[in-house]
């Protein structure tokens, strides 16, 4: 499988062949100058040619000569034009969001999604499958029919999708007792190559990456990771998860699972008792079964109607219960790595992830900070639950016009 920041070199379709062969070549100046000032574009939005020289460092001639090859690709367009008190108008280039595409699939233990991502990050179209726990036979086969819906869509512009990114969990199969699931059910997806599935489907070429460091990327490059140069990101699913920003990169660690605060132990163990992990009360998983224990509607743990009676009077219980395991978990965090901030985010209503964060900063002014500097800014997330499938969308993008394959650039 490849990994979330070594993305593959692929053949591109005719259509894309000359601009994308340019900036697939890791050689020669020229190439990495292209993808450079597509970059600045991705980050500082529509940008006169002076001011691009200025935030590039390239000469005028040499941006003048880079616009010009990546307009006649459709890259780039046109925006209004800025006028001045004197002298002509200046002339903002832009992306242009039909330049490429890429679709972005994530598996969930709850639910699976597809996104078709245009060149500017927006979502086009979006495919949602919710099942209460995936069957990789019955599964796979819509994994194929949804993307090839979402490619048909396209219409004339099919030619200009530059790849498929899949995010999903390392072990789907991970923690299978906790949810009343037999061992021949996990080891199917433990032992299922997710990669190799998805490609058997298409021509296009296929990336992988863990979900949550998935959505650590997507929030790096169109979140909040804007402008926090280092964070710890949490994200709550049905199990809790993570990812790690250091120095505005992705840290994967030696096993690329760096961020999976899933496994924290919440206290020490006694004896030879073994502690609970944060994955035990910090999770969505917990809520279902709260409400599942009372009769009632457990997806109800993924919207709004947590915060409504009759489901209300069981949400409250588990946002203190999980506000102080994760307080535990920014704790340590915090000790350990030194960020700026922890970006909380996850699939459940924004009102009651703004809760969550409450509750979670109350309980952090309950510990000893002697030693620390100061509790990091607790931020929510930007993206919610399309954060995985963005991030998986952005695998292809980033292979194809990144300016460097081995990292997450910013400004």
């Amino acid at each position: 499988m490849t990994d979330l920041t070594e993305s593959p070199d692929a053949d591109p379709p005719e259509t894309l062949s000359r601009s994308r062969s340019r900036g697939s070549n890791q050689g020669g100046m020229r190439q990495f100058n292209e993808r450079v000032v597509l970059h600045a574009l991705r980050t500082h939005g529509p940008t006169p040619k002076a001011e691009l020289a200025r935030l590039t460092g390239l000469t005028a001639q040499t941006i003048g000569l880079i616009t010009a090859r990546l307009d006649e690709d459709q890259l780039l367009r046109r925006e209004a034009p800025i006028r001045g008190k004197i002298g002509q108008p200046s002339v903002p280039l832009g992306l242009n969001p039909d330049g490429a595409f890429a679709v972005g699939i994530k598996i969930g233990r709850r639910s699976a999604d597809w996104l078709l991502v245009d060149f500017c990050g927006e979502v086009r179209r979006r495919e949602t499958v919710h099942y209460p726990f995936p069957d990789a036979h019955t599964l796979m086969p819509l994994v194929d029919s949804h993307l090839q819906s979402l490619l048909a869509d396209l219409g004339p512009l099919r030619s200009r999708v530059v790849g498929v990114g899949v995010a999903a969990p390392f072990h789907m199969g991970g923690w299978h007792r906790m949810m009343g699931l037999s061992d021949t059910q996990a080891a199917t997806w433990n032992d299922l190559d997710l990669q190799a599935e998805v490609q058997r489907m298409t021509d296009l070429p296929v990336s992988f990456a863990k979900d949550t460091a998935a959505a650590t990327v997507a929030e790096l490059v169109l979140g909040k990771g804007r402008h926090i140069d280092s964070f710890l990101y949490l994200f709550l699913d049905t199990f809790v998860g993570g990812g790690l920003v250091l120095h505005s990169h992705l840290h994967r660690g030696v096993n690329g699972n760096a961020g999976a605060v899933a496994s924290v132990p919440l206290h020490t163990a006694a004896g030879s008792g073994v502690p609970p992990q944060l994955v035990s009360q910090a999770s969505l998983w917990d809520l279902e079964q709260r409400l599942r224990d009372h009769g009632l509607d457990a997806t109800a743990a993924y919207d709004e109607r947590a915060l409504s009676a009759p489901w209300a009077e069981h949400t409250h219980p588990w946002l203190q219960d999980c506000a102080q395991a994760l307080a535990q978990c920014v704790v340590s965090g915090t000790a350990f790595l030194d960020v700026d901030a922890v970006v909380v985010d996850g699939s459940l209503a924004p009102e009651v992830l703004a809760l969550l964060l409450a509750q979670t900063r109350t309980a952090l002014a309950d510990y000893n900070w002697e030693g620390l500097f100061a509790p990091p800014r607790l931020e929510p997330g930007s993206l919610g639950t399309d954060a995985r499938a963005l991030g998986g969308a952005l695998l292809p993008l980033h292979a194809c016009f990144a300016p460097d394959h081995g990292i997450f650039l910013k400004s």
